[in-house]
């Protein structure tokens, strides 16, 4: 069967492949469309097999609002960040929010098992796989969180385009447009400065002693450098040890942190949400919060651009 530049076009468009794999997929199918976005996906799979052992770690994150009470934030890696400018990526990373959003799975291997939402014929991992075979890099679904509040609001915010996101989880009994406004803003100030629990008392004591093993030897390395004269008796070195840590730990801590908009320069997070909270008549405080950014803790591969493209054109 004679294979038309107008068969290679619908089957580009339905399935996003490039145009020479759209047209052998029909040319091995003698013209049937149906068969040939299978091959094509089989073939997907096969490329992106001979993918995975490659390091993803840029990409993006991305979060789905259901309503006031659910959202959902994913990280979806890439191989490059030119990947990231993608629009055909970047419509697969909200379709994978929009998945989590809707999800009751506990662990990833569960949601890609899934029946894809886009497209229930597939699972989330057969579209994960086409999506590989389209951008023709490593792609990789790495985490998800769904956060549910039935006694307060979730509220979202992205930075940077999707390189971080983040979801507070409040309780409150009052919903208003002010008390929301200041959750973003707390949602900024966790993307900023990277706090990892909310208070002091989420701080688990085993954390606690590992940091204070490596605060003591700094402490005493400094006093062994120490001229003569200016080294310290082992008690002060416990003081500042104490301070250290909870200096340390202050800072670890969202509602102890100083607020950034502060404009006294002082006033705690916790302090901020307290003052919202009385001008709106309204009880506020911050449950939990998620923090996603993209390629976080992945070692990461250096590359050389200009020997890449030297090394694919046949030149190295």
């Amino acid at each position: 069967m004679s294979i038309t530049a107008a068969m290679v076009k619908e089957l580009r468009e339905i399935s996003g492949a490039g145009m020479m794999e759209c047209k052998k997929a029909l040319e091995e199918t003698q013209g049937n469309m149906d068969e040939a976005m299978e091959f094509l996906r089989k073939n997907g799979q096969a490329k992106a097999e001979k993918k995975a052992s490659r390091i993803a770690a840029e990409g993006l994150t991305g979060i789905c609002m259901k309503d006031d009470h659910t959202a959902a934030v994913v990280e979806v890696n890439s191989e490059t960040d030119f990947v990231a400018k993608n629009e055909k990526f970047q419509a697969f990373v909200e379709a994978v929010a929009r998945q989590a959003a809707d999800s009751d799975a506990k662990d990833l291997d569960a949601f890609l098992a899934e029946k894809w939402n886009e497209d229930t014929s597939k699972s989330v991992k057969d579209a994960l796989v086409e999506i590989t075979a389209v951008i023709s890099e490593k792609i990789d679904i790495r985490r998800f969180e769904k956060v549910t509040e039935p006694d307060g609001v979730v509220v979202p915010y992205v930075h940077g385009g999707g390189r971080i996101s983040v979801i507070i989880d409040a309780v409150t009994d009052k919903v208003t447009d002010n008390i929301k406004e200041a959750l973003k803003n707390v949602a900024m100030q966790v993307a900023a400065m990277n706090a990892r629990y909310v208070n002091l008392s989420d701080v688990p004591e085993e954390f606690k002693e590992h940091e204070k093993e490596i605060l003591l030897a700094q402490a005493i390395k400094e006093n062994d450098d120490a001229p003569e004269g200016k080294k310290k008796p082992k008690e002060i070195i416990e003081k500042m040890l104490i301070g250290r840590l909870n200096k340390e730990l202050k800072e670890m801590c969202l509602n102890e942190q100083v607020y950034v908009r502060a404009e006294d320069g002082k006033q705690t997070v916790a302090q901020y949400l307290a003052q919202v909270a009385k001008e709106e008549g309204a009880a506020l405080s911050v449950r939990r919060f998620v923090r996603f950014e993209t390629g976080e803790g992945i070692e990461k591969k250096e590359e050389n651009f200009a020997e890449e493209v030297a090394k694919q054109a046949g030149l190295k």
